[in-house]
């Protein structure tokens, strides 16, 4: 392709042939059945999407979710076209991505989620609250845990994803969609990110069209997985998965110190 030759920062990089086929070395984990999928609250009433959750089992989950951030991290890591970008809009895509890219992985890696509801704090519990948080400075970020909406979200997505069946390559190119976001502000090598973007959806129509022959509907299938990933929150997904075992760290920082380490 002729991606790398559009961008001034990259014009004296060298090309590389298949780009995208390149992330698939890293990326051979075989995937399990799908999943059985969880019956959804009753639409006739909105309070049932506020009610506070809470993971069943947040050890077992979260340490899979924490396996799943590094192995995301390591295959953004592995794909040349990132690392051919300067370490600041690395850090502006991976900012920008690590959830949806995390949720796609939790999909590939059928990551199930059992929730119980949170209990809510009584009316004298959320007084001295308030006079505490008054007394000292609130932590930064968000406090409470998600609602059953929030976490519906996420269940839908990843049974969506189970019920297409899909595959490691499939996963691969829509990550490198995900990855390579030109859209977000801060960017300097717009052209460039663009053009690996477009490289990953033609690498991934490509592929539906010699795998899925009789499926001329996969693609849009697809990319309609891509569409749901807007709907999830990134500070749901630090407040879930990561908070329980990390506190108040900055997710920023736990980023950017993953993302220059070797993993």
């Amino acid at each position: 392709m002729a991606c790398l030759e559009r961008c001034h920062c990259c014009a004296d990089g060298r090309r590389h042939g298949s780009i995208l086929y390149s992330i698939l070395k890293s990326h051979d984990q075989a995937a399990e059945g799908p999943g059985p999928r969880r019956g959804q609250a009753g639409r006739g009433c909105s309070c049932g999407s506020q009610r506070r959750v809470a993971l069943k089992s947040p050890q077992v989950v979260c340490k899979a979710a924490s396996a799943v951030l590094v192995k995301t991290l390591r295959f953004v890591q592995n794909v040349p076209c990132f690392q051919e970008l300067p370490l600041d809009e690395q850090l502006v895509l991976v900012r920008s991505c690590w959830a949806p890219l995390l949720v796609l992985g939790l999909a590939q890696e059928r990551v199930h989620l059992e929730t119980v509801e949170s209990a809510e704090p009584s009316m004298l519990q959320r007084i001295l609250t308030t006079r505490r948080l008054g007394e000292h400075a609130p932590a930064p970020g968000r406090q409470h845990p998600p609602s059953a909406g929030e976490i519906q979200a996420i269940k839908g997505f990843l049974a969506k994803c189970w019920s297409l069946d899909i595959s490691t390559k499939e996963y691969a190119y829509l990550k490198g969609t995900v990855l390579f976001n030109p859209d977000l502000p801060g960017l300097q090598c717009t052209q460039y990110i663009e053009g690996l973007q477009k490289e990953a959806q033609e690498a991934l129509n490509e592929h539906v069209r010699l795998i899925h022959r009789g499926d001329q509907a996969r693609f849009a299938k697809l990319n309609v997985v891509l569409s749901l990933l807007r709907s999830i929150n990134a500070n749901v997904i630090a407040e879930l998965f990561f908070r329980p075992i990390i506190g108040s760290v900055n997710m920023d920082d736990m980023l950017l110190e993953m993302l220059c380490a070797k993993l």
